[in-house]
């Protein structure tokens, strides 16, 4: 710190003021020497770690802990039990559920063939079929054809 009635003001081109308590900053600043490599300055026993009488303990840090959370489809017991279960038992579950989702759509397809054909037959009894928009399908009402003057 400079008192008042020692050292320095230098006053820089961009109007930034420098005070120096003594010739040698002074000195050290125009030279553009960076006070962090001179050993007796205030930035190099900070940043060497001088002076510190006593060693602070080292600040321990938090770690963080997993805590298991239900999820919306299951609770946190059948999560657990899923977890805790033997890999082949879990390879067979997931072939189960594969082989369950599978018949289930193969039903599914079936139906949807099943009443296809079903339209289809019932189309082909009437009349021969004409082209209907997917809009006049679902019952939209028929364009009128634009007519010239």
């Amino acid at each position: 710190m400079t008192r008042g009635s020692r050292g320095k003001i230098y006053v820089r081109g961009d109007s930034k003021v420098f005070r120096f308590q003594n010739g040698k900053s002074e000195s050290l600043f125009l030279q553009r020497k960076n006070p962090r490599r001179i050993a007796w300055t205030v930035l190099y026993r900070r940043q060497h770690r001088k002076g510190i009488s006593e060693e602070v303990a080292k600040k321990r840090t938090r770690r963080t802990v997993k805590a298991q959370r239900a999820i919306v489809g299951a609770s946190l017991d059948v999560i657990k039990e899923r977890r805790s279960m033997r890999p082949e038992a879990r390879t067979a579950a997931r072939a189960q559920a594969i082989k369950e989702s599978k018949e289930k759509k193969n039903a599914a397809a079936a139906a949807k063939k099943a009443e296809k054909a079903k339209t289809a037959a019932a189309a082909g009894k009437g009349q021969t079929q004409r082209n209907v928009s997917k809009q006049g399908a679902k019952g939209a009402p028929v364009k009128v054809a634009a007519r010239t003057r």
